[in-house]
């Protein structure tokens, strides 16, 4: 399961997402309505979900990784839960990267699991209970914000500060997965990731709605291998152009690249290709830890690629260093309050 977006979604408004506007209302009404949830189920530990307005990577899983690493600093014991995307289990799963791939269980619950315990489930509401069976007291939820199948306690929504939420218009129109005006009232506070004005009308909204805005960067770990190395970077993420940007920025030059979908399942092919140019025209392969994470465990020309290739960490680098800590404490008064009110603290 992939997802490839359509470039026409970070354009300005043409013929294209004009012509999807009716689909885009029913979505936006069904999925607007869906948010709208009033009762939703709820586990005894403070929720805290990482999600993001649109369709497509915004940072989300480097996001869950730092508020993970500031609670532990916390003495806390976090776990995440995820739902797996990209991965063909359909049960709650405790997430074993010794022995669960990408094609069980998706790429980023295996980036997650290097951190903390991970929880992969279809039902989130049983994903949540098995955290807390399994000894967590804080919940990451990576993703899921518009899923309104768990009581939040606290709403972290990312934006990319370049490509914004694209031209504005909801799924399939354009790459917004809700009504906006419902995701700025459900959010408890906005990170803006990076650098530009593509996010800054939305900002302004979140302004207005009284909701905090905190920023943030992507701050990629210098790698000698990589710096004064003319590289082949390849990508099967949501926005390739930015890993390009990274490694970039690091030193590499780019003097090749290879797009691919969000979570591909590269083909032999495929990577019998990548293995060829890199030979050819002697460059360094350089790929993103979600693309090596597809690509660990299997056989073949995966792993002649992941062999050779450089793998580009990145982390996310708070402007505000006591944000993630503040952002917990918050979600851990929520979930106080509402268990005082259900009868339960």
């Amino acid at each position: 399961m992939v997802s490839k977006a359509p470039s026409f979604w970070w354009q300005r408004s043409g013929w294209q997402a004009f012509g999807l506007w009716p689909l885009s209302r029913l979505y936006g009404h069904i999925a607007g309505r869906r948010m709208a949830r009033k009762v939703r189920p709820s586990v005894s530990v403070p929720v805290f979900c990482v999600g993001n307005f649109t369709v497509g990577g915004a940072g989300k899983t480097p996001t869950a990784i730092a508020i993970a690493r500031a609670a532990r600093a916390r003495g806390l014991t976090p776990g995440f839960l995820s739902r797996g995307y990209g991965g063909h289990l359909r049960q709650t799963v405790l997430v074993d990267p010794a022995r669960h791939g990408a094609d069980a269980v998706g790429d980023e619950p295996l980036l997650l699991a290097r951190e903390a315990m991970t929880v992969v489930s279809r039902r989130r509401l049983d994903g949540a209970k098995r955290l807390v069976a399994e000894g967590c007291d804080l919940i990451i939820m990576d993703d899921g914000f518009q899923s309104a199948q768990l009581v939040l306690d606290f709403a972290l929504v990312v934006i990319d500060a370049r490509r914004g939420i694209g031209n504005g218009h909801l799924v399939p129109a354009g790459p917004v997965r809700a009504p906006l005006s419902e995701q700025l009232r459900q959010m408890s506070a906005l990170l803006k990731v990076g650098e530009g004005e593509g996010a800054d009308p939305v900002v302004r909204l979140a302004a207005r709605a009284a909701k905090p805005l905190r920023v943030a960067s992507l701050v990629p770990r210098p790698d000698a291998a990589i710096a004064g190395q003319r590289v082949l970077a390849f990508a099967g993420i949501a926005d390739p152009a930015k890993f390009y940007r990274t490694v970039a920025a690091i030193g590499g030059t780019v003097a090749a690249q290879r797009s691919f979908p969000d979570h591909h399942p590269f083909t032999e092919a495929e990577l019998l290709d990548l293995i060829g140019v890199a030979e050819r025209d002697s460059l360094v392969p350089v790929t993103t830890t979600k693309d090596a994470a597809r690509l660990a465990g299997r056989k073949g020309a995966a792993e002649r690629l992941l062999a050779l290739a450089r793998v580009v960490e990145v982390d996310m680098v708070f402007d505000d260093p006591h944000a993630p800590g503040l952002m917990i404490e918050e979600a851990i008064a929520h979930c106080r309050r509402r268990l005082l009110e259900n009868g339960k603290g």
